[in-house]
């Protein structure tokens, strides 16, 4: 009598057990696979849906120099010291030329280096607006999905676009820095509204007050559109280079997180986050599919737009009915 076969796993469920036990090189390979678009992309998706909403996402923004990585290495710290396994994701600018990146958040962050516990990972831009990459919210997906407790997104650091990370972390902190002429820029940029959490880093400086009353006046002025149960953003201060001020970062996310789940807000936040996933994959579906059309497709109703023979509402509208 024959034994029945065991189905052996598939490349890919093989890579999330390993990435799931920790393996370093496992979770490394499963992101490249998601900046790269690979084939297997809908399969590592599946797989993780089940745990993919695990994980605290924590987004870091503000201008270059306030000092984004020496806070996200401090928080690594403490969330360890803490027990969670924690992953961060620095995306860095990238070249207009040749696309490459210097990815030095990687290098201020070698004190975790050798921890298991600990995954460092820097994307490139890829000159995606927004002070993303474009694969940031699928690989937070993975990261999520193979264990880890707690995912540091660390935006590029271009100024005043970096809107788009309140889109996908649960929590956002706002860094700032006394005499960068930050407080003006965050009332121009429309950051106030995105920060959950505002960072005043290197407290040490002169100035740390007055950009205290700045921020403190802006988040009342704001206060006319929230209502009793509304989160109200906290102000801390903190010296990331030397240590201080890194609790009490950690105990306003912890409140927030809190109020998040108390409120529904998580659950909401992590819906609009879904939905647009969603619509960015279908789009990139459709914009694939265009380059798929017979004949001339997109080129031919172009020059009929061109001659005036067709105007580029109903061109749309006949190169959508060509796609279905």
């Amino acid at each position: 009598m024959t034994e029945p076969s065991v189905s052996s796993p598939s490349p890919v469920q093989d890579l999330i057990e390993r990435a799931r036990g920790g393996e370093a090189r496992a979770v490394a390979r499963l992101i490249t696979l998601v900046e790269s678009g690979s084939a297997a992309l809908p399969e590592i998706a599946s797989t993780l849906a089940p745990s993919a909403g695990a994980a605290m996402v924590v987004g870091l923004t503000g201008s270059p120099g306030v000092g984004k990585s020496t806070t996200t290495n401090e928080l690594v710290r403490a969330f360890r010291a803490a027990g969670q396994r924690v992953a961060v994701l620095a995306v860095d600018p990238s070249s207009p030329y040749t696309g490459g990146a210097i990815l030095g958040d990687r290098v201020r962050m070698q004190d975790h280096a050798t921890d298991p516990g600990v995954y460092i990972r820097s994307m490139s831009s890829r000159g995606h607006l927004g002070g993303l990459s474009a694969a940031t919210p699928a690989a937070v997906r993975v990261l999520a999905g193979v264990g880890f407790d707690v995912v540091l997104v660390e935006t590029v650091g271009v100024g005043q676009a970096e809107v788009e990370i309140a889109s996908l972390a649960d929590t956002t902190l706002v860094l700032l820095a006394p005499g960068m002429g930050d407080a003006i820029q965050a009332v121009k940029a429309g950051i106030l509204e995105i920060a959950d959490i505002f960072v005043i880093n290197k407290a040490d400086r002169d100035g740390v007050e007055a950009t205290h009353r700045d921020i403190q006046g802006m988040i009342a002025l704001g206060g006319a559109d929230r209502g009793p149960g509304d989160w109200r953003p906290r102000v801390v201060k903190a010296v990331a280079a030397k240590a201080e001020g890194i609790d009490g970062i950690v105990a306003a996310i912890e409140e927030h997180r809190t109020w998040l789940t108390d409120t529904g807000q998580l659950t909401e936040r992590r819906r609009r986050r879904a939905a647009a996933e969603i619509e960015a994959i279908a789009l990139g579906q459709l914009r694939a599919r265009f380059a798929d059309l017979p004949g001339a497709g997109l080129a031919a109703l172009a020059d009929k737009v061109v001659t005036g023979t067709l105007d580029p509402h109903t061109a749309a509208t006949q190169l959508l009915d060509d796609l279905v």
